[in-house]
């Protein structure tokens, strides 16, 4: 009997030496309140190492459950994740407006700049409706450009294109057999997919395919190459409903940014895409457009202006402009009342641009944080025809021979 005790007392301490051990190696719980939720959670237990996701979505504001979903008092790693949005992607725009979204978020009210997520839907972007239209068009599918189909169902019924509508574009159910096929192999590029495969198409879905330009980030300071990842991979064979990606390999910076095709002046590979167009033409405005070309507005003569008229200005005066919000996203400028800014036909805020006192412009790249200086075309010995003021027209004279 005493044998037996022993044995047990044995048994028992070992048992408590194991959980006592056991328990020593697990991580001890790291806790955060994030201020928006009040709510106790420990994702940082094991993701203490990641960087703060950007200046404007601190982690001790939002922490991670408000943005990412999850079980936030877990601390089993597969339990913790079995609830998540999205996967490691919350603005994947199946499920942004409930990760994303709020009214003091991104998808607040037009009249104060919060619309993003009704403006990246309707988006051209995330439609693909301009590509749908164009080969439903060429085939004889439908009688004019208008766009009628796009890669998800969307309403707008405060559309100022007079497109209300689009209805989900299925393939399969096209009679062409060259339509089927463009939508077997052509539906790539949209921000509801994901990329094809390879370095050059590296991406993510929904808003972080333009703004997460690495692990865990959130950037407005996008360069040229996270374009690329959809703009400059390819040209798509219309005889054979094929991508066919580039061949060349790009050694510097003129020929990464264009393709050899492209007709282009020394600004437009200098600076990145970001510096000339704006969120209107890149996110959208808000309204179901049939194409690119309805939304993309900007022109050479937006920053440089034309013979007869100096490019559009602004003198910021209001503390609450649109324009200081976007400086201090990505602070490669430290705008303040008084100063004088370019501004679009349609009243976006060039913010990165300045009006210097000698009557010349300067421009900050929001990706390089390079500083360009320029002067307006009225004045200098362009010689250009005051009717013919789209970029074409510039770049006839001002093309670069590469």
């Amino acid at each position: 009997m005493r044998k037996i005790m022993v044995v047990a007392s044995g048994l028992l301490l070992l048992s408590l030496s194991l959980a006592w051990w056991v328990a020593s190696r697990q991580q001890k719980p790291v806790e955060i309140i994030p201020v928006l939720t009040g709510q106790p959670e420990y994702c940082l237990t094991c993701h203490a190492e990641l960087p703060e996701i950007s200046s404007s979505h601190p982690v001790k504001t939002f922490g991670c459950v408000s943005c990412h979903g999850g079980e936030r008092l877990a601390l089993n790693a597969d339990l913790a994740h079995s609830t998540m949005r999205g996967g490691a992607n919350p603005s994947d725009l199946a499920v942004a407006e409930i990760s994303c979204g709020g009214s003091s978020c991104h998808s607040g009210s037009e009249a104060e700049n919060r619309d993003h997520i009704q403006r990246v839907m309707t988006s051209v972007q995330s439609t693909y409706a301009g590509a749908i239209a164009n080969i439903r068009f060429t085939f004889g599918a439908q009688p004019d450009l208008i766009a009628q189909f796009g890669i998800k169902a969307i309403m707008d019924e405060h559309t100022q294109s007079g497109i209300q509508s689009l209805q989900e574009f299925n393939a399969s159910a096209e009679t062409n057999p060259m339509i089927q096929k463009f939508g077997e192999n052509c539906l790539n590029c949209h921000l509801h997919a994901a990329p094809q495969k390879g370095n050059a198409f590296v991406r993510q879905t929904g808003c972080a395919a333009c703004h997460s330009t690495g692990k865990h980030t959130l950037s407005t300071a996008i360069p040229y190459t996270q374009c690329n990842a959809c703009h400059n991979r390819g040209n798509y064979d219309l005889r054979t409903m094929t991508f066919v990606e580039r061949t060349d390999q790009p050694v510097d910076r003129v020929h990464d940014y264009y393709q050899p095709i492209a007709q282009f002046t020394k600004c437009e590979y200098t600076l990145d895409c970001v510096d000339c167009h704006t969120r209107s033409e890149a996110m959208g405005d808000g309204d179901i457009h049939s194409n690119q070309k309805e939304i993309q507005y900007v022109q050479c003569k937006t920053c440089h202006g034309t013979l007869n008229e100096l490019p559009l200005t602004k003198t910021l005066a209001d503390p609450n402009d649109i324009a200081f919000r976007m400086s201090i996203l990505n602070p490669v400028v430290g705008l303040k009342i008084g100063d004088t800014i370019l501004m679009t036909e349609k009243g976006e805020p060039l913010w990165n641009t300045r009006v210097l006192s000698d009557g010349t412009y300067e421009m900050i790249g929001k990706a390089t944080k390079q500083r360009f200086n320029f002067r307006p075309v009225m004045g200098s010995t362009c010689q250009q025809n005051p009717k013919e003021q789209s970029s074409q027209y510039c770049h006839k004279c001002h093309s670069v021979e590469r």
